[in-house]
């Protein structure tokens, strides 16, 4: 799925989740917004590798690579908490998509919550090693994904 077809799927989600300061925006204004977010990976790409990045500066990086993991995989998407996207994407860049879309800041979190699961696992289709190889590689292949989990967890 292209980059495009996320961040509209994304949109779509955030527009059908049950907060009322998101369900009345623009789909194109939350794409917009979206793009600022997850664009700029590789040939303009959902950049999964800096997701994964901010990983190791959190503060809940073992439970938040859990949950980032079964967007990836296989299986069921586990649900994130919206304090938790915060923690994962940055204060920066949630008070950014809120001043884009004109709502508050929780509401920003809300909204990312409800629509990231779903949009990293189209993201990385079972099937499509081009994104998470690309992931791998930027931590080291392989090797250095090990690593980075075994500094988190041990």
């Amino acid at each position: 799925m292209d980059l495009s077809n996320l961040l509209s799927m994304g949109a779509n989600l955030i527009q059908g989740n049950s907060d009322d300061a998101t369900s009345g925006l623009d789909a194109s204004a939350i794409t917009d917004a979206l793009g600022g977010l997850f664009g700029g990976g590789e040939e303009g790409g959902f950049d999964l590798s800096a997701l994964m990045g901010n990983l190791v500066g959190s503060e809940n990086a073992g439970g938040l690579m859990e949950t980032v993991s079964s967007w990836i995989g296989d299986g069921e998407n586990a649900s994130i908490d919206p304090d938790q996207v915060g923690e994962l994407l940055g204060g920066d860049k949630i008070s950014a998509f809120a001043d884009k879309l004109g709502i508050s800041v929780d509401s920003a979190k809300q909204a990312l919550a409800d629509a990231l699961p779903e949009v990293v696992n189209q993201a990385t289709p079972e099937g499509d090693g081009g994104m998470l190889d690309g992931l791998l590689a930027s931590v080291g292949g392989a090797e250095g994904a090990m690593g980075m989990v075994g500094k988190l967890f041990g």
